[in-house]
């Protein structure tokens, strides 16, 4: 992946980190560790966010210049939580986030449980996370870059085995990705054990191509047409199809209407972009 696209890890993490001062009726994600894996300056705003001020300062401007975007971050964190928490109760002790970059899952919720978090992501960004968090036994940094590397040859040097049950991690991570490493993670994937479990996230095809924006297209123009760092999109009905074609049923795919649905947000009516859904699919 390009390394421009490392620096975009940061927002999200700020989201969680600020979403730690609201009350726990009103949170929309938990995230005790955000914070800490935060650089200087947004540590530093994160910690000013607890006077409710400067907080709804800061979600107010975040509407203004993505609406949606803040709760779409939330809505997707709290979703893949809740399906990283329903693997490992369902017996799946192995757990690869791909694309990691800043997330804590590995730290707060798979090491706890006494399973095994492999980290993927490129070279520098393990490094720095590593810097923050620390690893262990049980958090296993797999530096390797998706869009050139081998993949399975690194995660297999660092204790990956493909006949294991696991459940495979990509938040914020396919649109990213060009052409050629989107189909190189697939291919890997396609070998992962029956049973295992996909969840990921993707943008949105018409975001993409222009021909529906959802509104304010903020986050079209700038990581489409200025920065040109998005460079995959997926059309909702195709997505099936696609995962049947390296072996994997899809079980469910969500977006901001499901979102907007669900209980746990008593007294925040926070809106949910559609640009970016999140699917779960079981390997056959």
């Amino acid at each position: 992946m390009l390394n421009r696209a490392a620096g975009t890890a940061v927002g999200p993490m700020v989201v969680a980190a600020v979403e730690q001062h609201y009350p726990l009726g009103q949170r929309l994600l938990d995230d005790p560790l955000a914070v800490s894996v935060l650089p200087p300056v947004p540590r530093w705003v994160v910690r000013l966010a607890g006077r409710p001020r400067v907080r709804e300062w800061l979600v107010e401007a975040s509407e203004r210049h993505a609406p949606g975007v803040w709760g779409g971050i939330a809505c997707r964190k709290r979703h893949i939580d809740e399906q990283v928490v329903r693997a490992l109760d369902d017996g799946i002790g192995c757990v690869v986030l791909l694309g990691a970059g800043l997330d804590t899952r590995a730290h707060r919720l798979v090491a706890p449980a006494g399973a095994t978090a492999f980290e993927v992501d490129l070279p520098a960004n393990v490094r720095r996370k590593r810097r923050r968090l620390g690893s262990g036994d049980r958090v296993i940094p797999v530096p390797v870059d998706l869009d050139s590397g081998d993949l399975g040859a690194a995660l297999a040097a660092r204790g990956y085995r493909a006949g294991r049950r696991c459940l495979f991690v990509g938040e914020g991570v396919t649109q990213y990705l060009t052409e050629e490493g989107f189909g190189r993670t697939f291919d890997f994937l396609a070998g992962a054990a029956p049973g295992s479990r996909l969840v990921f996230t993707y943008v949105r095809h018409d975001l993409v191509d222009g021909s529906d924006t959802h509104g304010p297209d903020v986050p079209g123009r700038r990581f489409v047409t200025r920065q040109r760092l998005w460079r995959i999109a997926l059309r909702p009905r195709e997505v099936g199809a696609l995962l049947l074609g390296y072996g994997w049923r899809k079980v469910e795919d969500v977006g901001a209407e499901e979102c907007r649905a669900r209980p746990g947000t008593a007294g925040r009516a926070v809106p949910v972009s559609p640009l970016e859904r999140t699917v779960l699919a079981e390997k056959l």
